[in-house]
């Protein structure tokens, strides 16, 4: 099995039309946090392909994209303070077609 990374994404989108394209490409790759962060658990060669996609949508004079490397998805726990609603980190699911 391929080593899985945990990430966190955030992002400072100016327009709302490249706003939506961003979050609908990231809903694809990881889980909503909240507004303009998402958490991602993926292998390199995904977080490769999600890099490339999202430079494409943004424009890179006006906005801003942070992507921080947590570290291997299988040793971390997050110790996270969470307040209103509960936050649930992403975990490794089989997924049945």
């Amino acid at each position: 099995m391929k080593s899985e990374h945990l990430y966190i994404v955030t992002y400072d989108i100016r327009n709302d039309k490249r706003w939506k394209r961003i979050y609908k490409t990231l809903k694809g790759y990881g889980a909503w946090l909240q507004l303009s962060v998402f958490q991602c658990r993926m292998e390199k060669m995904s977080m490769i392909r999600l890099e490339a996609e999202l430079s494409d949508l943004m424009n890179h004079d006006e906005d801003h994209l942070l992507i921080m490397d947590i570290g291997p998805a299988e040793n971390i726990k997050p110790k996270i303070k969470s307040y209103g609603k509960p936050f649930k980190p992403v975990t490794r699911e089989a997924i049945i077609i």
